[in-house]
């Protein structure tokens, strides 16, 4: 059996529709109609290595290319499907058969058709091991076969049940390109051609990105506000790294919009009467430290769980955002479906504990610097991290691990190194620690950072773990009360055998002129710009 799901919507959504339109008719009617035209300065406090989503999974590269790549699905803020390049699809009881009906009337902005081909093309490309897309393809999961019926219908099929489908393809790194572009590029990773409302004019790594306006585009997102044209005639995405030269721009007026609010200046931007702070709690996995488990000092649990004890986040968070953040309890966001709030109680900060735990482990001595040795070797660890891909917040937060990580015996070494050093030291194993957050609704992104299947370079195991595999593996196609019980598992174990600290949950903290309006969120918590216009 078959669920369809399809664009129209069942009579008690209409009815209610009219209700809620009826009631807020007063309220419409008083504000400002959109209006077509100007170009969007936004200045960002990171940047990316590569723009093309299918090859990575950096959440600037979602943030730009959301504009220029569709989806089939789309995904609303109350976290609902919604028709997009696909009209309709169906899904059979196990999920292991997925068919998608197209729209018959989308190009790419390069004028080819967006067809079935297209789409299986797109996908078999992500899964095909030399085009490296390690994050979109742990999105895709065991894919047994992809057929294509007719000219606008694609049939998924599975080896094993995978019931995270449609959330992995609402998501820009699944976004579809043009076949055409794809296979006359030699070199992909600073270019991008697709559907979007948007054309991709430039990308310069540490400069930004150029996207103009697409005129003939008309097959928005069904849970978009206006279909046709976005009002915008350009977005502008400039790579500010410095913090108060951003928070300059936007007073001054040089950009309408910065991400990375610096967090010492939220309040007085808040009263700022020509501005505001649109803030999105990020689902997924937290900012945390993975401990590599496979060499090291962190190779003994042991070592791990005093690390983990020895550091404060909830203090180190408060220093470094101002209370703009929040520490994170567990190794998955709040927002993030099936997280496990008991998680909270299973670990956090105990010096004691730490020092007892490190006296057992045989690392007794300490020098003049209250650092501990072992057999002649200092408990030396080093944390390599690009400083290109973390706010300026996020280097003072981990000075401040550093500080407290040293009052309990660690030697803790932070690396900062270029995005090209930090792939190498990951595929080569040379780091015992290293950090990032992922951005997903869906639980199934434990998979993309726990299963030995994604260990450097091959993905984003950090921690280089095994022992989760089996249970990341069942959950993926299992019944919603068994998914949940896996999850909170999961989650547990992650904690318990300390492969991670979790730090804070990230949120995206847009700080925007009031002059900008129609801003919406996808659930990756990334603002979307196809409604967004500005006014006078």
């Amino acid at each position: 059996m078959k669920t369809a799901v399809t664009g129209h919507f069942a009579l008690k959504q209409i009815v209610a529709g009219i209700v809620l339109a009826t009631q807020a008719f007063a309220v419409s009617a008083a504000e400002p109609k959109p209006v077509s035209g100007g170009t969007l300065n936004v200045a960002l406090g990171s940047d990316t290595p590569i723009i093309d989503p299918s090859i990575t999974g950096y959440s600037v590269t979602a943030l730009v290319t959301r504009n220029v790549v569709d989806s089939l699905v789309g995904q609303a803020e109350d976290n609902r499907f919604t028709p997009w390049l696909a009209e309709k699809w169906q899904i059979n009881d196990d999920h292991t058969e997925y068919t998608f009906h197209l729209r018959r009337d989308v190009t790419f902005s390069d004028k080819t058709r967006l067809d079935a081909a297209a789409v299986k093309y797109n996908i078999e490309r992500i899964l095909d091991p030399k085009t490296t897309s390690s994050y979109g393809k742990s999105l895709l999961g065991p894919i047994g076969e992809i057929t294509t019926p007719d000219e606008f219908t694609v049939v998924i099929r599975y080896k094993t049940p995978f019931a995270s489908l449609l959330q992995g393809l609402s998501l820009p790194y699944l976004g579809i390109q043009s076949p055409t572009y794809l296979q006359n590029t030699a070199n992909t990773s600073n270019t991008v051609v697709g559907s979007g409302p948007f054309i991709l004019k430039s990308f310069v790594k540490g400069s930004g990105s150029q996207l103009t306006r697409r005129a003939d585009y008309n097959w928005g997102p069904g849970y978009a506000q206006h279909q046709g044209p976005a009002y915008l005639e350009a977005i502008n995405f400039k790579y500010l790294p410095e913090s108060s030269v951003r928070l300059g721009a936007l007073t001054s007026g040089q950009v309408q919009a910065i991400d990375a609010v610096p967090p010492a200046s939220a309040r007085s931007l808040k009263s700022n009467a020509q501005l505001q702070i649109l803030t999105k709690e990020n689902p997924g996995v937290n900012r945390v430290l993975y401990l590599n488990t496979s060499k090291g000092p962190f190779k003994d649990l042991a070592v791990r769980q005093a690390f983990q004890a020895a550091l404060d986040p909830a203090s180190a968070v408060k220093v470094a955002f101002f209370g703009t953040l929040k520490a994170a309890d567990n190794v998955l966001g709040p927002l993030t479906l099936y997280y496990d709030p008991s998680v909270a109680a299973r670990w956090g900060f105990d010096a004691a504990k730490a020092a007892r735990l490190l006296d057992e482990a045989g690392w007794k001595i300490k020098d003049a610097a209250g650092i501990r040795s072992k057999d002649g070797q200092p408990l030396t660890v080093h944390f390599v991290y690009d400083p290109k891909s973390a706010e300026s917040a996020d280097i003072t937060l981990f000075q401040a691990l550093q500080f407290q990580a040293k009052k309990a015996g660690f030697d803790l070494q932070l690396d900062p190194v270029d995005a090209g050093v930090f792939s190498a030291r990951g595929a080569s194993n040379d780091y015992d620690i290293q950090s990032n957050f992922y951005v997903r609704a869906e639980p199934d992104i434990l998979r993309t950072v726990f299963h030995s299947g994604y260990i450097p370079p091959k993905g984003a195991n950090y921690s280089r773990v095994n022992t989760l595999d089996d249970q990341l593996t069942q959950a993926i196609g299992a019944a919603d009360g068994e998914r949940k019980q896996l999850y909170s598992q999961i989650q547990q174990r992650i904690i318990d055998q300390a492969y991670v600290v979790p730090v804070y949950v990230p949120a995206y903290q847009f700080g925007v002129s009031k002059k900008v309006h129609g801003v919406g969120w996808s659930t990756n918590a990334k603002p979307t710009f196809y409604d967004a216009w500005i006014g006078k």
